[in-house]
């Protein structure tokens, strides 16, 4: 049993550091940031729950950043200590305690969290820390508008750019009438709305729209009342428990080429996680969501880290990273407060450069840049969302093994 005296000791210490260090992070020696500290790096990530594949990818993303930015002499002539993390683990309060911990070691951007409803838990202890925050995975179109005193950014695209490509494709296929499920949550609804907005102004017909509960354990009546409507293809707006709703569609009489979903469910082990015996039944499987072209990035992410087996999400973490830098080297400080400013300005309206060090050279001249990230042009609007981006298609062929099936465009370059 714990020592409840030594735990409450150690929570006033621990709100102690928190008050010393909200107003701007610090640095690694959790004093005020500034032109000599070392830019602090903090990630919350999911390294645990129903999105924990996405952790590695991230995690290896914004160490290799890190990397780079050392290799190249640091922030202001000095390099940047290793990462702070914490799991978002898929549950808010874990990924809140996770988030006021890091913030307490002075970090002086956060990086994360992977999923948007984590970063609904997280972000009023983050921003309202003056602290930048800047997610590579967040796509909930709620995070536009939300106050966060301009201290959120995001490389992934919101979901009103991921729902027309979404629509796209199933309406290439030849469907007409489209039934849709999601979980009721910011990522769910916010992805449902926008594919079934584009569908609808596309002359698709809505047979069925249902939510679950994301810890739900049936879902019966969701695939009962989507089979009903006898649809011509079903959206799933999913996590990993997307794949009890397939079984259950495959098992009513729904082929898995009727089936689409989004990034939510964009594994390469999708159909042994269906079917381990008989991985074929997820033929024709599709979905969409954020992704690059960058063989040459993901081949230098593979030789930084050769146990990696998936890279999704890892280019716009890498662009958060490097983005968060050279917006400190602009601001000539590593205070979260002076170099925040320069988060929209490095990332648009000025000479193009596409790596750290040659970004550098050119603030180094007084030059004004507009960065190009491996995830795409970045162009960060007022709100800190980007105005385009670059998104995959997947799909699994006839042995239920996954391919990319081709790469799109959306919004305004």
């Amino acid at each position: 049993m714990p020592n409840t005296k030594a735990l409450g000791f150690t929570a006033a210490v621990a709100a102690l550091a928190l008050g010393l260090t909200a107003c701007g992070g610090g640095g690694e020696d959790g004093g005020e940031g500034g032109g000599g500290d070392a830019l602090q790096f903090g990630y919350i990530f999911p390294e645990s729950g129903d999105l924990s594949f996405l952790g590695p990818p991230q995690i290896a993303a914004a160490e290799y950043a890190i990397q780079e930015i050392n290799d190249a002499g640091g922030v202001l002539e000095t390099e940047l200590p290793g990462l702070i993390g914490g799991d978002e683990a898929g549950d808010a309060a874990q990924a809140n305690e996770a988030a006021n911990r890091i913030l307490d070691q002075g970090v002086d951007a956060v990086l994360g969290a992977a999923a948007s409803g984590m970063t609904m838990a997280i972000i009023d202890s983050v921003t309202g820390a003056e602290v930048v925050q800047c997610s590579g995975s967040n796509t909930s179109p709620d995070l536009t508008d939300y106050e966060d005193g301009g201290y959120y950014f995001r490389t992934a695209p919101s979901d009103l750019l991921q729902g027309p490509v979404l629509a796209e494709t199933i309406l290439g296929d030849g469907h007409q009438s489209v039934a849709v499920a999601y979980r009721a949550d910011d990522y769910g609804e916010g992805l449902a709305n926008s594919v079934i907005e584009a569908l609808e102004a596309s002359g698709a017909e809505i047979t069925a729209k249902e939510s679950y509960d994301p810890n739900a354990t049936n879902f019966d009546s969701v695939v009962n009342a989507i089979a009903d409507s006898k649809p011509d293809a079903v959206f799933l707006a999913s996590f990993e428990e997307g794949v009890q709703a397939i079984s259950g569609l495959l098992e009513a009489g729904i082929g898995a080429d009727q089936m689409y979903s989004a990034d939510g469910m964009n594994s390469s082990g999708l159909s042994s996680t269906v079917d381990e015996n008989d991985p074929s039944v997820l033929a024709g499987f599709k979905g969409t969501a954020p992704g690059v072209n960058a063989p040459e990035f993901e081949q230098a992410l593979s030789e930084f880290d050769p146990e990696l087996q998936d890279y999704q999400f890892a280019a716009q973490v890498y662009d958060c990273a490097i983005t968060v830098a050279l917006a400190a080297e602009a601001a000539g400080s590593t205070q979260p407060s002076d170099f925040v400013a320069e988060m929209v300005n490095v990332s648009r309206d000025g000479e193009k450069c596409t790596t750290f060090v040659e970004c550098r050279d050119l603030l180094a001249d007084g030059v004004d840049i507009d960065y190009d990230g491996v995830s795409g042009p970045l162009d960060f609007d007022d709100n800190g969302d980007v105005t385009a981006a670059s998104f995959m298609i997947y799909g699994f062929n006839d042995d239920g093994e996954y391919e990319v099936l081709d790469y799109v465009q959306s919004g305004e370059e």
